[in-house]
């Protein structure tokens, strides 16, 4: 009896080497943990408590919080023959993670060939101009073009848009020179605008004056009240008519007196 109480914990005390250790895993919520056993893809673990036997088992740690992708400079043609550089910035999370790590050898390789494919598939069919106009788009058609073969791959893609394009020199030159022909020309029609209205106002005036002829001896008046310091002299219009003067009574005008002729 007392061989068996010594047996007893040396068992124990084997067990514990021998048998696989229990271990407690808690994903947080921004994570996912995939379980194989024996190598094999066995679960996907929700945030919870879990007990798992180890060694045999494996636990694979997946984040699913938004990324940032950047894609660097690459030149595509437009449909008239025109490279452009353009780079890409691209905002995704893992969807699925089962697919994303078991599917492909590399889901961000993946995704970073969806958005070159599909920013050319965007640029190629476009001209230059059209390119051009559809700029602030361009990232809509993007997303809406890359988001099926993210998919494929377990990502979901929130958003794509291009951080820079790039035009070549030469042609960089041509449109800065159309950009400035075009704002002078908007110059010069205003300019041709003001100049209108100021000889619309002068005939105005013109014509006021000619009805009426004393309004520029009241302008001119109004001229000189509002300056100090300076003589002016005012001439009386010809059509002004005189004061009139009246006339003395002829038996009144004094002078030498007439003598009267001698009688025969």
């Amino acid at each position: 009896m007392p061989q068996l109480l010594l047996v007893i914990p040396a068992l124990a005390i084997i067990g514990l080497y021998v048998s696989p250790p229990l271990r407690s895993t808690i994903p947080p919520e921004l994570e996912r943990r995939l379980l194989y056993v024996g190598g094999k893809f066995r679960s996907l673990l929700e945030p919870g408590q879990y007990w798992i036997w180890m060694p045999s088992r494996t636990v694979s740690k997946v984040d699913v919080r938004p990324r940032i992708a950047a894609v660097p400079g690459q030149e595509v043609l437009t449909a008239d023959g025109i490279a452009v550089k353009v780079s890409l910035v691209a905002q995704y999370r893992v969807a699925d993670p089962v697919v994303a790590i078991n599917a492909q050898a590399n889901y961000e390789s993946g995704l970073y060939t969806e958005l070159q494919l599909a920013i050319r598939r965007l640029i190629s069919a476009e001209s230059i101009d059209s390119l051009l106009e559809k700029r602030p788009g361009i990232a809509t058609q993007l997303t809406e073009g890359a988001k099926a073969g993210a998919a494929r791959l377990g990502v979901e893609l929130i958003e794509a848009d291009v951080r820079d394009l790039t035009l070549p020199g030469d042609l960089k030159k041509l449109f800065t020179q159309v950009t400035k022909a075009r704002q002078e020309g908007l110059a010069a029609l205003e300019r041709a605008r003001g100049e209108t209205a100021a000889l619309r106002n002068l005939a105005n005036a013109a014509r006021l004056v000619s009805d009426n002829p004393a309004l520029l001896q009241l302008r001119l008046l109004q001229v000189v009240g509002e300056q100090s310091g300076n003589t002016v002299v005012l001439g009386v219009p010809q059509s002004a008519s005189p004061l009139p003067i009246a006339a003395a009574p002829r038996d009144r005008i004094p002078g030498p007196a007439t003598p009267e002729p001698p009688e025969a």
